[in-house]
């Protein structure tokens, strides 16, 4: 029998200078970071019923949905429409109302869209009706961002208790700049923004923060393993160490919510292709902004804690 050596993504003993383009990785994760800010005001995120309010319709026709034709099945019971799309099988549409001011006004406009479908649309049945109330979207809206900050916070205090201030910095700042490319990944991609994304986001989160710690974790190991090398050559070293498993996970990650993205209907797409993004950006911010914001805060405190005491000279 032979021995066949795994396969690695990248060759042992791998020597690439990471750090040399700390500064570029910095300016970069900054501008696009900014611009994700700025996307966020204007034009703002898709809100999703969850956090805007109002009904969702999903109606099957009997062949091909005509647009036109539903469109015209609104107008003539004076039914103002914020959008109607297509929704996975090209027979079925969703169909999104504005809020309603009472639960009463909800339901008569819910049974006048059935009553223009059945006139206009012969065959046409209504799957589904999802009805979200203004005061029930802010609260889910609330808590949403509060399960944002309350994950980036636990993140700080788990990191800072394993390993020190400096790690727990870096990782939360990457983290936060990772969180808005993806808000602006939204925004661009327009993509709705509902209770599934913020699950998407945690879930990006989650690996990113596991990403981090494995990079983090092998410098902690070469600090005290090589106490006389500069840190930017131990950064580096530790990126390298570290770099088939990153690029292993994330590849395996990646690819399997690639055909979830492009074949798993629009109920689960959206989920997917904010997983694709957060993948790409959780990997590269491991390398390019978490170790050179590690390398800025501990160049001297890191070092001076795992520095040999010197050795005292003999007088004569």
């Amino acid at each position: 029998m032979f021995y066949r050596p795994a396969f690695r993504l990248v060759p042992d003993n791998t020597k690439i200078p990471f750090m040399r383009g700390r500064v570029m990785g910095l300016v970069v994760s900054a501008l696009l970071s900014t611009a994700s800010v700025v996307l966020f005001f204007y034009p703002g995120l898709n809100l999703g019923i969850d956090f805007s309010g109002g009904i969702v319709m999903q109606v099957r026709t009997p062949g091909p949905a005509d647009f036109g034709q539903i469109r015209a099945a609104l107008a003539s019971e004076h039914i103002p429409e914020q959008g109607v799309q297509r929704f996975g099988d090209p027979s079925e549409v969703l169909i999104r109302l504005g809020q309603q001011p009472s639960e009463a006004a909800t339901q008569q406009a819910v049974a006048r869209v059935r009553e223009g479908l059945e006139k206009s649309v012969p065959g046409a049945k209504v799957v589904r009706t999802d009805a979200v109330g203004a005061s029930v979207s802010a609260e889910l809206f609330r808590n949403g961002l509060l399960a944002l900050w309350i994950s980036l916070a636990m993140i700080l205090v788990y990191i800072w208790f394993r390993f020190e201030w400096q790690f727990a910095i870096g990782a939360v700042v990457t983290l936060i700049l990772d969180i808005t490319k993806a808000i602006g990944f939204l925004a661009i991609t327009r993509i709705e923004f509902d209770l599934v994304m913020v699950a998407a986001i945690l879930t990006i989160l989650g690996y990113s923060t596991n990403d981090k710690v494995v990079v983090y974790d092998r410098v902690r190991e070469n600090l005290r393993k090589y106490k006389t090398m500069p840190l930017r050559d131990l950064i580096d070293l530790s990126i390298n160490e570290t770099l088939n498993r990153t690029l292993g996970t994330s590849m395996t990650v990646f690819l399997a919510s690639l055909p979830l993205a492009l074949f798993g209907g629009e109920s689960i797409s959206g989920f997917a292709w904010v997983m694709l993004f957060g993948i790409i950006v959780g990997t590269s911010s491991s390398i390019f902004i978490a170790a050179p914001i590690l390398l800025f805060l501990g160049e001297n405190r890191l070092r001076r804690e795992t520095a040999p005491a010197p050795v005292p000279v003999a007088r004569t």
